[in-house]
C-alpha cells in the first residue's frame, strides 16, 4: 500500500471512527454542493392541547377584554373631558327647571338651548355627582362657557333667580290683588275669596319663577300674622285698644294719614288721645273708604263737604270710636307707631304744605294752622293756574 492509500485510509478510518457520523459509506461531496445552504428545520407540530378549542376561546376572550378596557378608558376620558370642560354657551342665559322634571328631560332641554353639547354625558355625569340628591326646580342664570359640572352644581344648589313683588304700605286688599294679577312673573289664579282688609303685610317678597299668585297671598297673610303678634306683645299696656284687630284698624288710619315715618308715632298719639277722651277721630281717609271701598278714590275726585256729612260705617266724622275694619293694609312701622305712640297732648293736626303736618293741643291753635294751610292752598292753586295759562299761551300759533 502506497502513501496515498494510507492517506485515504486514514481519512476514511477517522471518518468511520467518528461516533457522530452517519452509518454507511461516506459519499464525498463536490465543492459546489458543499457551498449550498442547508435546509431549515421544520417547525415543531402543534400539540393537541394547543389546538384545544377552550384555549382558543380563552385567548379570544382575553383579547376582547383588553380591547374593551382600552375603549372604555378612552370613552371615560372623553366623557370626563367633555363634562368638566368649557361649554358651548357663548353668552349668559336663563334656564328654567320645571317642578317634577326628570334628569333626562332637564338634560334634553339644556342641549336644545345650546347650553351643553351632549345630554347623555350630562345625564351620566350628573348621576355620578348627585348621588342621592336631585336637581332643584327654579329659574337659573347659566354663565357663558359654563361646564356641565358647574351646571349640575348650580341646579343642585337650588340657588335660582329670585324676582321681587313689592306691596306699598297703605294699599287695600283689592289694590294688592290688582298688582298680583298684573305681575307676569307669577302664575296661576288668585284666590276666589279676598282676605279681610288689613290681613296682608306690605313688604317686598322674593320668589322664583313658577310661584303662583295664591302662594304670594298666603305668604303675605302669614307675614302679617307674625308681625302683628310681635307688635301686640310689645305694645303699651295703657292703650285704649282691646284686641290686635283694633290695633290694625287704627294703624291703617295712621298709614293713610301720613307717609312720613317720623310723624307716624305722633299722628298715632293724636288718635290715641282722642279715643281716651271719647272724641271722634275725624279722619278724612275713613270718609274715602266708606264711599269707594277697596277700589280707592279716583285721582280726579275731590272730597266734598257733603261727603264729610254723609254717614257710612267708616265715616269717623259721624261715628264714635274705630270703624268696623281696617281701611288698608298697614305696614309694620305704622303698627309699631300705634303700639307705642308719642306721649303728647296733641288732639289735632293738619297739613303744613311742606309734606308734613302741623300739630296742635287746642282747637284755637288748630284753627290757626288750618287758616295757614288754606292760604297755602290758595297760593298753590293760583300758581298752578298761572303756569297752566302761560303754557297754553306758548302753545297757540303766532298770528298773521
Amino acid at each position: 500500500m502506497n502513501d496515498r492509500d494510507n492517506q485515504n485510509k486514514g481519512i476514511f478510518g477517522r471518518a468511520g471512527d467518528n461516533k457522530n457520523a452517519a452509518s454507511g459509506p461516506i459519499v464525498p461531496v463536490s465543492p459546489s454542493q458543499a457551498l449550498k445552504p442547508e435546509r431549515a428545520p421544520q417547525p415543531p407540530k402543534r400539540s393537541r392541547r394547543a389546538r384545544n378549542q377552550v384555549v382558543v376561546f380563552l385567548n379570544f376572550v382575553l383579547s376582547l377584554i383588553i380591547f374593551i378596557a382600552i375603549v372604555g378608558v378612552g370613552v371615560f376620558w372623553y366623557g370626563k373631558t367633555e363634562f368638566e370642560g368649557p361649554g358651548p354657551l357663548d353668552q349668559t342665559t336663563n334656564f328654567m327647571v320645571r317642578e317634577g322634571a326628570g334628569l333626562n328631560q332637564i338634560a334634553a332641554g339644556l342641549e336644545r338651548q345650546g347650553i351643553i353639547s351632549n345630554q347623555r354625558i350630562f345625564s351620566l355625569g350628573a348621576k355620578s355627582e348627585l348621588g342621592d340628591d336631585t336637581l332643584k326646580a327654579g329659574e337659573y342664570e347659566i354663565k357663558a362657557r359654563a361646564s356641565m359640572r358647574e351646571i349640575v352644581a348650580l341646579l343642585q344648589s337650588g340657588k335660582s333667580i329670585l324676582h321681587s313683588f313689592t306691596v306699598p304700605e297703605g294699599q287695600t286688599v283689592q289694590q294688592v290683588f290688582d298688582r298680583l294679577r298684573a305681575d307676569e312673573m307669577l302664575e296661576g289664579d288668585l284666590p276666589e275669596e279676598m282676605p279681610p282688609e288689613g290681613a296682608l303685610l306690605p313688604e317686598t317678597y322674593k320668589f322664583s319663577r313658577g310661584t303662583t299668585r295664591a302662594e304670594i297671598v298666603e305668604q303675605m297673610a302669614k307675614a302679617q300674622t307674625r308681625a302683628l303678634a310681635g307688635v301686640w306683645a310689645r305694645r303699651d299696656p295703657d292703650l285704649p285698644l282691646e284686641t290686635p284687630e283694633e290695633l290694625v284698624i287704627l294703624a291703617s288710619i295712621v298709614e293713610k294719614e301720613t307717609a312720613r315715618a317720623d310723624e307716624r308715632p305722633r299722628v298715632a298719639g293724636v288718635f290715641i288721645n282722642r279715643l281716651n277722651r271719647g272724641m271722634r277721630l275725624q279722619s278724612d281717609p275713613t270718609i274715602i273708604y266708606g264711599l269707594f271701598g277697596g277700589a280707592g278714590k279716583p285721582a280726579d275726585r275731590p272730597i266734598y263737604r257733603s261727603d264729610i256729612d254723609k254717614p257710612t260705617p267708616y265715616n269717623t266724622y259721624t261715628i264714635d270710636g274705630l270703624p268696623p275694619t281696617p281701611i288698608a293694609n298697614p305696614g309694620r312701622e305704622a303698627m309699631e307707631a300705634v303700639a307705642n305712640p308719642s306721649r303728647t297732648k296733641d288732639l289735632y293736626f293738619v297739613a303744613d304744605g311742606a309734606g308734613g303736618h302741623a300739630f296742635a293741643e287746642t282747637l284755637d291753635e288748630h284753627n290757626t294752622n288750618v287758616a295757614r294751610w288754606r292760604r297755602l292752598e290758595a297760593e298753590q292753586a293760583a300758581e298752578a293756574a298761572a303756569a297752566a295759562e302761560a303754557a297754553a299761551g306758548e302753545e297757540q300759533p303766532a298770528g298773521n
